[in-house]
């Protein structure tokens, strides 16, 4: 029905106008068979609420803020690779605020600022946002997370590893998916497995190195400093790992802390004359949409971004419509995936 209108929904439903505001505005005190009635005919009218007539009523803000990284979402941009986990997350919360009516807003925060504090609270004014999402390493930033407290801001924090009980936190387990992924080469023979870190403002970091040393200690295989070495999580950084990597002791496995560093490490190991996997097995971490179409395509862990975000968005909007959290457990894991494909073969 097209243009229907709140009338039409109270009629369908056969309740009054005032239990169908609740319904639609997430409110409380309405029974599951009421919300139920309400529900069913709000799809089957197509009805949407008009956003300009809820502002104009005083009601909260409708924009929920996700803040990401600004440094490495500007050197994506700068590359000109694009960034699939921005692109990931956005799809994830935006899938989610549309159905509850909100709209999303993507900031970029330069957490390492000097004038963090002055930058956040500015921001915060300027766009009053009814609730935010935390990416890495805003999510375990203390003072980003002071910040919101101290305004009274709703907040879900994706990937965090410090302080789970503040917010909502909604991650997967990082070292047990390194953990894997180091195995899996393990698995195939290998044990000169060279791991490139991401950098260490990022726990993730931390957390998939510890992972792919824990995997080698638990196989015998002492982790050897000359095959560590840290990148920045972008394509670049991949290919100058690699080329350090190949200077020394050849790894007979290269098993990079994201998807665009194990991509410069193909590029790498193709400029140096290196046959992969016949004669280095190469695996990441993302599963991004370029791990696919790689050559070979890239065995990778699949982080689930989008899950995550719809995940942190869901239980978000509960807190921020009605001040409590959606659930009982404030921390939410989500699962991963290992993706075994031809970047990996036995050791040669």
């Amino acid at each position: 029905m097209a243009g229907a209108t709140i009338y039409d929904v109270a009629a369908r439903a056969g309740v009054s106008i005032k239990t169908v505001s609740r319904v639609v505005n997430r409110e409380a005190n309405v029974s599951r068979a009421l919300r139920e009635k309400v529900e069913e005919a709000v799809v089957a009218l197509g009805y949407r609420r008009s956003l300009s007539a809820r502002a104009l009523a005083g009601s909260k803000s409708t924009i929920i803020a996700a803040l990401v990284d600004a440094d490495l979402t500007i050197e994506h941009w700068k590359s000109g690779r694009g960034n699939d986990y921005l692109s990931r997350l956005e799809l994830g919360a935006l899938m989610e605020c549309r159905q509850a009516e909100y709209h999303l807003m993507v900031e970029l925060v330069d957490h390492g600022s000097a004038n963090l504090e002055r930058d956040m609270v500015a921001l915060l004014g300027s766009i009053r946002p009814a609730g935010v999402l935390l990416t890495p390493p805003n999510s375990d930033h203390a003072l980003v997370l002071d910040i919101l407290d101290a305004a009274g801001v709703a907040y879900a924090r994706i990937s965090p590893e410090k302080d789970l009980a503040r917010g909502i936190s909604v991650r997967m387990d990082e070292r047990q998916a390194a953990f894997d992924m180091t195995r899996h080469l393990i698995e195939l023979g290998h044990r000169r497995i060279a791991h490139i870190s991401g950098p260490a403002n990022y726990a993730a970091s931390s957390l998939r190195r510890e992972g792919y040393e824990q995997a080698l200690k638990q196989a015998g295989v002492p982790p050897r400093p000359s095959l560590i070495v840290e990148g920045d999580f972008t394509f670049a950084s991949g290919i100058a790992g690699v080329e350090r990597l190949l200077s020394g002791e050849r790894p007979t496995a290269v098993f990079a802390a994201n998807d665009d560093m194990a991509l410069g490490v193909l590029q790498g190991a193709a400029a140096a004359g290196i046959s992969v996997p016949l004669e280095l097995s190469v695996a990441g971490f993302d599963d991004t949409p370029s791990a696919l179409f790689s050559t070979p395509p890239l065995t990778t862990i699949r982080q689930p971004v989008a899950e995550m975000a719809a995940e942190a968005t869901r239980r978000l909007l509960p807190a921020v419509d009605q001040d409590e959290w959606a659930g009982d457990d404030p921390v939410v894991l989500v699962p991963y995936s290992l993706a075994v494909r031809g970047s990996t073969a036995v050791c040669p």
